[in-house]
């Protein structure tokens, strides 16, 4: 099917251009802090009856997390994806305008801010890591409809009937990839958690939530980096399948064993 005409730009006002994907970040971020807040403020769902933080402090963090993901992200991007090319330009990797950000590493980046801002709280930090896995799904989801928007970080030619001819693509069928992660990554992510944290009362396990979003994650995200075309300038590892995405993704999921099996210490009643 023909890549859909979306424009990349939301708006413009004169010279000011907003675009999707940032319309994506300051929505994730907004939407998260509200889910968040509403989980706060529910405080039999957490152990003792006490939330990592008081649950207006959710727009405090908010500021905070927007530094840590676009710090991690692309400190990230510029260490993993293209060092050469940073170790060359190293005043170019101050240029956020032009793009490249990394997943894992904005994640990296949110857990120091929250663990730092937890902590000013006085509160428990596997418990806001809990609460972080929970509102971050959604994050995902509206940043890989973006990168779907943008056309960018689509996946291997295919033949199935939902192949998408993306304008960077060349003229052949290729896998939607960033709606496959928004879906597996994203949504469905995001109700498997919402299943174990008001169904199972899950966030009374402290790190156990946040085990089910490493597990989740890392097993979807490796999954689909098989039919997503890796970046250009580093290919596939060791000339084979593996790709950058697999291996930064593996932490994740041996992350949320440990973390859930440090959990069962506490009984979920």
């Amino acid at each position: 099917m023909p890549f859909p005409d979306i424009d990349p730009v939301a708006f413009a006002i004169g010279p000011i251009v907003i675009r999707w994907y940032a319309l994506a970040y300051l929505a994730g971020i907004g939407l998260g802090a509200l889910y968040g807040w509403s989980l706060l403020r529910r405080t039999t769902l957490w152990a003792d009856n006490r939330p990592p933080f008081p649950a207006p402090a959710i727009y405090d963090f908010a500021f905070w997390a927007v530094i840590g993901i676009i710090i991690g992200g692309r400190l990230a991007y510029v260490l993993f994806y293209n060092p050469a090319y940073y170790a060359q330009n190293p005043l170019e990797a101050l240029a956020l305008w032009e793009g490249g950000m990394a997943f894992h590493g904005g994640m990296v980046g949110l857990m120091v801010a929250v663990a730092f801002f937890t902590r000013s709280h006085k509160g428990n930090i596997l418990s806001a890591f809990d609460l972080l896995a929970a509102v971050a799904t959604i994050g995902i989801f509206l940043g890989r409809v973006s990168n779907f928007i943008n056309g960018e970080l689509f996946g291997a030619p295919t033949t199935l009937p939902w192949g998408v001819i993306f304008p960077m693509g060349g003229d052949v069928p290729r896998h939607p990839s960033q709606l496959y992660e928004a879906i597996l990554e994203g949504l469905l992510l995001f109700l498997v958690i919402r299943y174990f944290t008001h169904v199972r009362y899950a966030l009374r396990r402290p790190g156990f939530v946040a085990g089910i979003f490493g597990i989740g994650y890392g097993v979807s995200r490796i999954l689909i980096e098989t039919v997503r075309l890796p970046d250009a300038q580093i290919g596939y590892l060791y000339g084979g399948w593996l790709t950058m995405g697999m291996v930064l993704s593996l932490p994740l999921v041996i992350g949320g064993l440990v973390l859930i099996a440090m959990s069962r210490k506490r009984v979920i009643v």
